[in-house]
């Protein structure tokens, strides 16, 4: 039939040639994008998946930074505590060096000096070693780390007091001014030693483990990224070969368009 009032084949056409730009906008957005889902629409149950894994991604990041930050806080104590070690391995020395009798009163009085000044110096640093206000060896605080959702998912640090007065170094009252004295620090001094090799190793493997536990994480964020890329990206050679049947679609629904805009004028010729 041929009409002049309305132009059905112009409408069928200009409706299929809208359909194919609105597919075609849609591929260039997702290659764009470099995603398969921008928006509810193209994919609502795989938007609430994927938002749900980025969820736990970021929860995973951030585990492992908080992990990160709990090494940092235990290798600054655990810095702290080599020098101690080394200041009571210098009162040991010197408390077996006061022990033996070839030294004179004066020189056990230069001994003692610096005996206790090393004592001294053991203090300020237990009392001074802090990690964001954070101190670890003048108490016996615990610092929970917290490396997942659950709460369950942390890792309890805790801390140890190695000033001279605690009930583990327990070396206030020593003195190496004479020779019985010297020799009673050389076996308290042992016992003071052992008690913060033990402290000093708690650091270390409790470091160990939030080492570990950070490679569970990294993998664990691995695997998940990966499954949200499957869900998530898209397929760029797919997307490509789609795209271009689109644009021919398009090129073709506006040639065919024009061609229906003129077939009404065909009617004109009857009226000459």
């Amino acid at each position: 039939m041929l009409l002049i009032k309305n132009n059905l084949m112009a409408v069928n056409a200009t409706r299929h040639l809208g359909n194919s730009y609105n597919a075609l906008a849609s591929s260039v957005e997702r290659l764009s994008s470099g995603m398969r889902i921008n928006s509810a629409r193209d994919d609502a149950a795989g938007l609430a998946v994927r938002e749900l894994m980025r969820a736990d991604i970021g929860v995973i990041q951030q585990a492992v930074r908080n992990a990160q930050d709990g090494i940092s806080l235990l290798q600054t104590m655990e810095g702290a505590m080599a020098t101690i070690d080394d200041a009571l391995v210098r009162m040991q020395q010197l408390a077996e060096q006061a022990a033996t009798g070839s030294y004179s009163s004066a020189q056990r009085a230069i001994m003692e000096s610096e005996f206790q000044e090393i004592r001294s110096e053991i203090d300020r640093v237990a009392g001074s070693t802090e990690f964001n206000d954070i101190k670890m060896l003048d108490n016996s605080a615990t610092v929970s780390i917290h490396i997942g959702k659950l709460t369950t998912d942390s890792i309890s640090v805790t801390g140890s007091n190695v000033t001279s007065a605690s009930s583990g170094l327990n070396i206030t009252g020593l003195t190496i001014a004479n020779a019985a004295s010297a020799q009673s620090a050389v076996t308290a001094l042992d016992s003071a030693i052992t008690t913060k090799d033990t402290a000093r190793g708690t650091f270390g493997y409790k470091m160990n483990r939030l080492e570990n536990a950070i490679s569970v994480l990294n993998i664990q964020a691995e695997n998940l990224q990966a499954a949200e890329s499957r869900i998530s990206d898209v397929d760029v050679a797919t997307e490509m070969a789609e795209m271009t049947r689109k644009l021919v679609l398009a090129e073709a629904g506006m040639s065919i368009l024009a061609q229906a805009n003129i077939i009404p004028k065909m009617a004109l010729k009857l009226f000459k």
